[in-house]
């Protein structure tokens, strides 16, 4: 049931760490499919959602990306991984998703500007090195912008890891046996109480991704919350007919056995906007 949660940072070796970790506690690592699977749900190019990933998307590309869809269908992708369990996950915002998670541990791979600047001169094969800082600035900068647009947190603050390596004074294979060994600690043990946790957040991801599906309630913004597969569901809607609507797709959503809806109808069609945007 091991999942390991690694951050994603161009030139910080967490690639590396991610290939010798898997190899040394047998884990499966979340695959490229999770960007097919994604854009195949948002109906755009699988080229898209990665220059979104990078920051390499342009003007238009970012004005014109649906930012809540693609956050809540990775959030999707990460959660289910999650749950299958002997896992590592790295990028996709998955170490602050995941925190919440007691037996999850996740870890923040970081390094040196100018190592990392180093170090994609070497993999592009280039001298300039002007070229090379404004890549790892303009990758910085993208994860910086996503992770507090997503999650409302600053990229990189050590308090959202249970641990951080700095591979200027680390070797990957020192990085892998520090993990292996918090992994193996007892605070990381699954419990009764932390698989839940995961099932009802996994869940709730589900439910989430499946209006987005739904033209009905692609722009419901609500508050949800699942305990053993019980939704409940709070918030102010539109209608009756986007009350029932809501219940009614979530209802329908694998792993739901009960439906508790606490949605109240809105009687003032002017503050709709606001209430949407800010629910119970």
């Amino acid at each position: 049931m091991t999942v390991i949660a690694l951050t994603q940072e161009m030139g910080s070796l967490a690639k590396d760490v991610e290939v010798k970790l898997s190899d040394a506690l047998k884990l499966q690592q979340m695959s490229n499919e999770v960007v097919e699977h994604v854009a195949g749900k948002m109906h755009v190019p699988s080229s898209l959602v990665n220059r979104m990933r990078e920051g390499k998307a342009g003007l238009v590309e970012r004005f014109s990306m649906d930012k809540q869809s693609l956050a809540l269908y990775t959030a999707e992708e990460v959660f289910n991984h999650a749950v299958k369990g002997n896992v590592v996950i790295r990028g996709w915002g998955s170490a602050v998703l995941l925190r919440p998670v007691k037996h999850i541990v996740c870890v923040r791979i970081t390094r040196s500007f100018e190592k990392r600047v180093e170090w994609l001169m070497n993999s592009v094969e280039t001298l300039n090195q002007e070229f090379a800082e404004a890549e790892v600035r303009r990758s910085d900068l993208a994860h910086a912008q996503r992770m507090h647009e997503q999650f409302g947190v600053t990229w990189g603050d050590p308090v959202l890891y249970d641990m951080v390596l700095n591979t200027d004074r680390l070797s990957v294979d020192s990085c892998v046996e520090q993990i292996k060994l918090l992994a193996s600690r007892p605070e990381f043990q699954p419990s009764d109480e932390s698989r839940a946790t995961l099932a009802n957040l996994a869940l709730d991801a589900r439910i989430r991704a499946e209006m987005k599906d739904h033209a009905e309630t692609r722009n419901t913004n609500i508050a949800i919350e699942s305990a053993n597969g019980v939704v409940t569901l709070r918030g102010m809607v539109f209608n009756k007919q986007e009350l029932e609507d809501t219940a009614k797709i979530a209802g329908a959503v694998p792993g739901v056995t009960q439906v508790i809806n606490e949605l109240r109808e809105m009687k003032n069609s002017r503050f709709h906007a606001l209430i949407k945007s800010n629910p119970a």
